[in-house]
């Protein structure tokens, strides 16, 4: 873990923007992060607490999967996703809502199914498993932000955090004991394992992996911001978790494509790092 720690912390000082980590070793149960506790903007990774507050509703018999949800039109011409390119009043399932909003980041679903719980009960749910970090503050995020606002003007979390959650999550899909820590069971744990596994967009963590490599992940970006956070498997086992946030990219004219392609291309190289160097650890 250390020689590990050490490449990966390499590679984030080679870069001219700012990059937090958590890694978790699902073999061994080893950790290590960095800058692991600094509170970052989430952008989209926000999804994975929404996606698991709503399970928890789901459990407690105040939502249910079935229900019929309509898409309003005042979410609708929010860009991102697929449901803005449909027509208002179009109605689906909940649960379809919530396969949406992680598997193509749909920002129509979101803000939908962030109404349908309130900020409040995300905010407790989070809060109740010790993701003391994190706070979600706005169901749309604010899009007239300057490139160096304050972190407290957005949706926030941090690496650690985020990677209990994803923790908790792949415990709960075989331990009650840690379903319940959620407020959910071990079935409605694997749908959210499943569900982040279907990620449509194959970016960032799984970028530079062997293309039949399973991932639970969830991406995000901002203006200044790539991130992305997942469980990479090893075949059907779970071999690490693997939590990237950066910050502060820099973006000017033209080239701001190139920096959020540097940024992506870096968060890859991490989880391949540590997908070959876990990988022969399991073999050996």
């Amino acid at each position: 873990m250390e020689a590990l720690v050490r490449n990966l912390n390499t590679l984030c000082d080679e870069q001219p923007f700012d990059t937090g980590w958590y890694l978790k070793d699902l073999r061994t149960g080893q950790s290590a992060h960095r800058n692991g506790h600094v509170v970052v903007y989430s952008a989209s990774t926000r999804k994975i607490a929404i996606l698991m507050a709503a399970l928890k509703a789901v459990h407690e018999g105040k939502l249910s999967l079935d229900q019929p949800v309509a898409v309003e039109a005042k979410y609708a011409s929010i860009a991102g996703g697929c449901f803005a390119r449909l027509r208002p009043g179009l109605v689906v399932p909940f649960r379809d809502f919530l396969t949406m909003m992680i598997i193509l980041s749909d920002n129509t679903s979101t803000p939908t199914v962030v109404d349908m719980l309130g900020l409040d009960r995300i905010n407790a749910f989070c809060q109740s498993i010790g993701m003391v970090g994190t706070t979600h503050r706005q169901n749309v995020p604010p899009r007239d932000l300057e490139w160096d606002h304050l972190v407290e003007a957005n949706n926030a979390t941090t690496p650690a955090d985020v990677g209990l959650l994803l923790d908790l999550i792949l415990q709960g899909t075989a331990d009650p004991a840690a379903a319940a820590r959620l407020g959910t069971t071990s079935e409605l744990c694997q749908l959210a394992i499943d569900t982040l596994s279907w990620q449509m967009l194959r970016e960032k963590l799984p970028h530079f992996l062997p293309m039949e490599t399973k991932v639970a992940h969830k991406t995000g970006h901002g203006p200044r911001t790539r991130n992305d956070a997942g469980i990479i498997f090893l075949g059907d086992q779970p071999l690490f978790i693997l939590s990237v946030y950066t910050d502060r990219i820099p973006v000017e004219g033209e080239a701001t494509r190139a920096s959020y392609d540097i940024a992506d291309h870096h968060i890859g190289r991490m989880c391949r790092v540590v997908y070959d160097t876990l990988r022969v650890a399991v073999v050996v």
